[in-house]
């Protein structure tokens, strides 16, 4: 079972993105805290991370830079989810060593599911 690391500042995101997950088939850990990222990705070793772009603590790209700076969590695909893309854009960029994603907000099941496989193959 694949593990994925959910993160966002808003309960009712991680809610239902996680409900989302885990019919799925994923194994989801989730925090609403930038800074504990770091941490449970060392400990959880997610095969993705769903990353909010703008939180109160650390903003996502922050955190996205700190994963990149560890040979542990460089490798990780980084989602970015984000509700300053229009809504038809996705946008696969490369930032330094890591692959990351950015989907807009809302994102439907569909494209939730169909950028994770994306990120899990590595294109």
């Amino acid at each position: 079972m694949k593990k994925i690391l959910l993160v966002d500042d808003e309960i009712d995101i991680l809610g239902s993105l996680g409900n989302i997950l885990k019919s799925n088939n994923y194994e989801v850990s989730s925090t609403m805290e930038g800074k504990r990222v770091m941490g449970l990705a060392k400990q959880i070793a997610p095969d993705v991370i769903i990353l909010d772009v703008l939180m109160p603590d650390m903003d996502g790209t922050e955190v996205a830079l700190e994963l990149e700076k560890d040979p542990a969590t460089q490798d990780i695909p980084v989602i970015f989810l984000t509700g300053m893309l229009p809504k038809e854009k996705e946008l696969p960029y490369k930032k330094t060593n890591a692959l990351h994603y950015a989907v807009a907000k809302p994102v439907t099941a569909e494209e939730l599911l169909q950028v994770i496989e994306t990120a899990l193959k590595g294109g």
